[in-house]
């Protein structure tokens, strides 16, 4: 999921930017890059509405794919 809708933006084990912040370790920090709380329901927000110049992923992404990405980048 994350390969396909996300890894041309985001380097998921680099802490370098690509066209929008690393998301190495984004559950660890205490805060997103925008500076809002990491939390699921943030990170979750984010990837269905957008935000700056990130394209909202709501006519994209399910449910399911969507709680399977959220696991993921709990792993990083």
């Amino acid at each position: 999921m994350f390969q396909e809708n996300c890894a041309i933006c985001h380097n998921a084990y680099k802490k370098e930017p690509l066209q929008g912040p690393p998301m190495v370790g984004v559950f660890r920090k205490k805060e997103l890059s925008s500076g809002i709380p990491a939390t699921d329901q943030h990170v979750r927000d984010t990837i269905l509405l957008g935000r700056r110049n990130m394209p909202p992923f709501n006519t994209l992404l399910d449910d399911q794919q969507l709680n399977e990405l959220l696991a993921y980048l709990h792993t990083l």
